[in-house]
């Protein structure tokens, strides 16, 4: 069994990662779990433990789906948060233009329930996570690095292929494994 997801690695550029630098130091004091740097992605699909023998027929339809889609260009605009401003869970920046990432991940989504893999059932919203919350101890400080960082935002940013990715967890974090990649073939 492998961990796997199917992603497209972001590489943001040095504006947003000054940001987004500035962010974690300020927060450093509250349990917060940050992306590191070389993990930056979008998760395009969560498949979580998937038998290894899945994988090549997995990686063939994952291939013809990004065969027929165009190269992605947005930017990385806004931040958020999953949860209540209370019990923030998630920190995460949105996309902008959206659609053409969320009508990607709606057809991946469809493509992987004939192949027997669940969808999650909720809304598609394509984000990038920077950060999981355990809990945050001075909320005011939380609330003011979030409203100060609200318009947060990335150059344009061109993706030209997918990652089929494998996930290895770790004491001191996750480890992605790309296991294929494949081009936007438009």
């Amino acid at each position: 069994m492998k961990r796997i997801f199917f992603a497209v690695k972001i590489e943001p550029g040095e504006k947003f990662m000054t940001t987004f630098t500035d962010l974690r130091a300020r927060l450093g004091s509250e349990p917060i779990k940050w992306v590191e740097d070389h993990n930056i992605h979008i998760t395009l699909k969560f498949f979580g433990e998937t038998h290894e023998s899945r994988i090549p027929d997995l990686s063939v339809e994952l291939g013809e789906i990004v065969q027929n889609s165009v190269a992605l260009n947005f930017r990385l605009s806004g931040i958020g948060i999953f949860g209540s401003r209370y019990q923030p869970r998630v920190i995460w920046v949105g996309i902008e233009p959206y659609e053409p990432l969320a009508t990607l991940m709606v057809t991946i989504q469809k493509e992987m329930e004939l192949y027997g893999f669940d969808s999650n059932r909720q809304n598609i919203v394509p984000h990038l996570t920077l950060g999981r919350i355990k809990f945050i101890k001075d909320k005011q400080l939380f609330q003011r690095m979030i409203d100060a960082n609200k318009e947060i935002r990335s150059d344009m940013i061109t993706i030209r292929d997918c990652v089929l990715y494998e996930s290895i967890l770790h004491r001191e974090g996750p480890r992605y494994i790309p296991l294929a990649i494949f081009p936007f073939g438009k």
